[in-house]
């Protein structure tokens, strides 16, 4: 197999592998829901702390139905937020820079509790008769926009704690950020110290976001934790139910640390919580499965010791919004990593930063990629060249190959030792021709990552027609377009296609692709494109530079 069907080949399996993962995620059952005991017990708490700070008690189960609170609307310079009074709960985050995949008229909902989606943000202190994400809270007066030259605003809800406690939950929404900064401030009115410990969590269902296409590659969704003992760990919802039905099973995550933070992610978007990094202090993280089909996922922890007649505080960081890598790393150790490109993420942090570097100079993410593709498929040209030129010269030696191959074909080892022998005699390498195209493969995986993962292209326009590259092709052109490169890539290669059914499924290749392609981020579609007409032509003047040292050196020979 020469090396244009060989990558043919790599690229049909790679990419049959997500077209059968899309398959599988569009038609699978949806999972039975399993009954949990501690979650009818106590639905929606964070579960008993194994290393409670003294002075802190287990959790109370509230009512089974929450008191009814009102909706408080807040709206900054990127999202407009919906808190409930009841618990303080973030029901709603709308961002306005980033709109819906079905309806581009509307914001995304990376927060949102309604009939069909529940994925909310709760948070509350842990103790007897300490305020939780059920407590009613009575808002104070406050603004609910944030206002030109306002750099931030607080929305204030107050609530009684044990022995007249006060307790004020504190959301600060920040200009020019996706953060929401939350806090109890616990005023101990009480004569004896107090520990306050708070649990801040993420609850939600276990359904994938709407995307543009039922048929694109499924992205992972749910959980994940970072901490420096597991690095960035995912947990599979289906690891949740098991640990829930056996709770003595081995947890997925190092629970009990110093450090990390938790959140949740689907495609494009995150939500996290990010506990004070310094100074370090014990945390517990907890994911759990509750009734309805609902899961949490969170951290516990208590923040020092309040005095009576003394205020303290127990605070955290809430980011809602896109996987944007440049603005995650400034805000946690690690929370980048949720734009996860894989085991070849070390080649594809470097191609995202070219590619973003391309954008920053052109303006434009469709010709980013096309420039890019251009980049990469010229640096890979000299192995290219050699892998047809080792190709050209096995096609020449042939004969030879299949002589021997009959005068030995009862002696294998023999038949090695003389194929060697007539390698060396030629100076041919028998790799030269498919480990150019092998050190490849890893960069274009990471590149299909790169694309498939960015959420710099949802949404952003190409020319013409395209006014989506993460959405795939409307009018289905280049799809057709990448089928005829196609046909003609395999009509260029330099070694004929002797075998019949070798031949008829190198004709019908471009076929499926094109096929697949049409459920396919245009963006990902158009690399391949751009990437097949680079090739065609790289081809071609590899055939007229092949044939010319071919007629040289029959010159020679006469």
């Amino acid at each position: 197999m020469d090396t244009q069907r060989l990558i043919l080949f790599l690229i049909f399996a790679f990419s049959a592998l997500f077209l059968w993962e899309a398959w599988q995620k569009e038609n699978a059952p949806a999972p039975a829901p399993q009954s949990v005991k501690s979650a009818a017990k106590s639905p929606e708490l964070p579960p008993p702390s194994a290393t409670a700070p003294s002075g802190a008690q287990a959790p109370v189960p509230g009512e089974a139905a929450a008191a009814a609170g009102q909706i408080i609307t807040v709206r900054t310079d990127l999202y407009t937020a919906e808190v409930d009074s009841a618990g303080g709960v973030i029901t709603l985050v709308a961002l306005d820079n980033h709109r819906d995949a079905q309806d581009p008229t509307k914001p995304y909902l990376a927060l949102q509790k309604n009939a069909e989606r529940t994925f909310v943000a709760q948070a509350g202190l842990i103790g007897e008769g300490m305020p939780n994400h059920r407590t009613v809270y009575q808002p104070l007066p406050g603004p609910r926009s944030l206002a030109a030259g306002e750099s931030a605003l607080e929305l204030k809800l107050q609530a009684a704690g044990p022995q007249g406690d006060k307790v004020t939950q504190v959301l600060t929404f920040h200009r020019g950020t996706y953060v929401i900064d939350v806090a109890f401030d616990v005023t101990n009115n009480g004569n004896a110290p107090i520990t306050p410990e708070a649990y801040f969590q993420l609850m939600r269902d276990s359904k994938q976001a709407v995307a543009q296409s039922s048929m694109a590659p499924a992205s992972f969704v749910g959980p994940v934790i970072y901490n420096e003992q597991d690095k960035f760990k995912k947990v599979e919802f289906g690891e949740i139910d098991k640990e829930a039905a056996d709770p003595s099973r081995k947890p997925a995550y190092t629970k009990n640390t110093d450090n990390g933070w938790i959140g949740m992610i689907e495609h494009y978007f995150v939500a996290a919580w990010l506990p004070p990094e310094s100074p370090k202090f014990q945390r517990q993280f907890y994911t759990t499965r509750l009734e309805g089909g609902l899961y949490t996922a969170g951290v516990r922890y208590a923040d020092g010791t309040i005095a009576p007649g003394a205020t303290g505080a127990v605070r955290a960081s809430l980011y809602v919004g896109p996987q944007d890598q440049e603005q995650l790393s400034k805000l946690a150790k690690g929370l980048d990593l949720v734009v996860d490109y894989g085991i070849f993420t070390i080649i594809a942090a470097p191609l995202f930063w070219l590619l973003k570097w391309l954008h920053g100079l052109l303006g434009n993410w469709g010709w980013a990629i096309i420039a890019m593709t251009i980049l990469i498929k010229s640096a890979f040209y000299p192995l290219n060249h050699a892998s047809a030129r080792s190709m050209a010269k096995m096609k020449v030696v042939a004969p030879k190959m299949k002589a021997l191959q009959e005068q030995y074909a009862n002696d294998k080892q023999q038949l090695q030792v003389k194929m060697m022998e007539l390698y060396r005699q030629e100076k041919i390498n028998p790799l030269g021709g498919c480990l150019p195209i092998v050190v490849q493969i890893p960069v274009f995986i990471a590149l299909y990552w790169v694309l498939l993962s960015a959420v710099e292209l949802r949404h952003a326009p190409w020319i013409g027609w395209i006014h989506d590259l993460s959405a795939p092709d409307p009018y289905f052109i280049l799809p057709i377009v990448y089928a005829i490169t196609a046909y003609l890539q395999v009509k260029l290669s330099p070694t004929p296609i002797s075998d019949p059914v070798q031949a008829k499924v190198m004709q019908i290749m471009p076929v499926a692709f094109s096929v697949m392609f049409l459920f396919f981020p245009s963006g990902l579609v158009l690399y391949w494109l751009v990437n097949n007409c680079i090739q065609i032509f790289q081809q071609w003047h590899m055939n007229r530079v092949m044939e010319k040292e071919a007629a040289l050196v029959a010159a020679r020979r006469r």
